[in-house]
């Protein structure tokens, strides 16, 4: 399951006022927003605060979106991917009931603050594994293998 994220050191978010400006922010510091994306009008923004922020309980189909953000299929598909890395969105799948129903994404828990709990355990994970390879490397760097002998006399 891939997961990615940047870490960018930033200031403490209280200073902002405004949260349109403050999450714009945060998306463009974990990578999702790219530096062109962070216009309020930009699709990307749009998908987030206009679809997953404003109903956030609501499984939004492909359709949907394509129609609500007037855009193509694969600038859609390559946001959703995105917030799908950071573990912001989730798949829904339809009910029994619903036989005709399409796949949907959602926010992930209805909540930005639950969504982002989920990332940030991603993050522990991903953290402790590299902890563990920068222990095992110098494991390695101290206690080398003797070579073996060469078979030449």
């Amino acid at each position: 399951m891939p997961f990615e994220i940047q870490l960018r050191y930033t200031p403490p978010f209280a200073a902002y006022s405004d949260a349109e400006e403050a999450l714009r922010e945060f998306l463009h510091l974990v990578g999702y927003l790219r530096e062109d994306d962070t216009h309020p009008d930009s699709m990307a923004y749009r998908l987030v605060r206009e679809c997953f922020l404003r109903t956030p309980d609501r499984a939004w189909t492909v359709e949907e979106l394509l129609a609500t953000l007037r855009t193509t299929r694969p600038t859609l598909y390559r946001h959703l991917n995105r917030l799908k890395d950071l573990d912001l969105i989730e798949e829904s799948q339809p009910g029994k009931e619903a036989r005709t129903a399409r796949k949907g994404y959602k926010l992930r828990y209805g909540s930005l603050s639950r969504a982002w709990d989920f990332t940030e355990a991603n993050i522990e994970n991903v953290l402790k594994r590299y902890r563990e390879a920068v222990d095992r490397i110098q494991f390695l760097l101290e206690n080398p293998k003797p070579s073996p002998p060469s078979g030449k006399r």
